[in-house]
């Protein structure tokens, strides 16, 4: 099993959206880099756990804990002009983007903030918290997504 963090921006689609999904369970679309598309293709599992987090909300943080449970298919909105992520070089017989579907596990009773993270000696050495990191979806240690998880005090 592998640990993730991955982004969306909290006002774009925050966790509460995906608390009213049915199944609390949801596509990870979007996703426009290739560093962070790789990690979707060839290393996500269904089982691999995932914080979720709000990128630029204020303040950014952690809210929960998702589990993969469907592994890396094509991201059908690069083909749809319709949609804001609409990649016209992306075709279906050959997509360069991928996406993966991941269900609720449990929404944090305490959102823990970038912050809270930074201020915290476990995670010091974090990809998330180094300099220049912008990364949709990384990985993180078991440690790290432990140490969160703690802060996090699920419901």
């Amino acid at each position: 099993m592998k640990y993730w963090l991955m982004k969306s921006e909290a006002n774009c689609y925050p966790i509460e959206y995906l608390e009213k999904e049915k199944n609390q369970t949801t596509y990870w679309d979007g996703v426009r880099n290739y560093q962070a598309r790789n990690f979707i293709r060839d290393e996500m599992k269904i089982g691999d756990k995932v914080i979720f987090y709000h990128s630029n909300g204020e303040p950014p943080g952690a809210a929960g804990i998702c589990e993969v449970v469907k592994e890396a298919y094509p991201d059908f909105t690069a083909f749809d002009p319709e949609n804001p992520h609409y990649d016209p070089k992306s075709k279906k017989d050959n997509p360069a983007w991928m996406m993966v579907d991941v269900k609720l596990v449990t929404k944090f009773k305490n959102f823990v903030s970038i912050d809270d993270m930074r201020n915290n000696k476990k995670l010091q050495k974090m990809q998330l918290l180094q300099r220049g990191n912008r990364l949709s979806v990384m990985p993180i240690t078991k440690e790290e997504f432990d140490e969160i998880a703690k802060m996090g005090v699920p419901y």
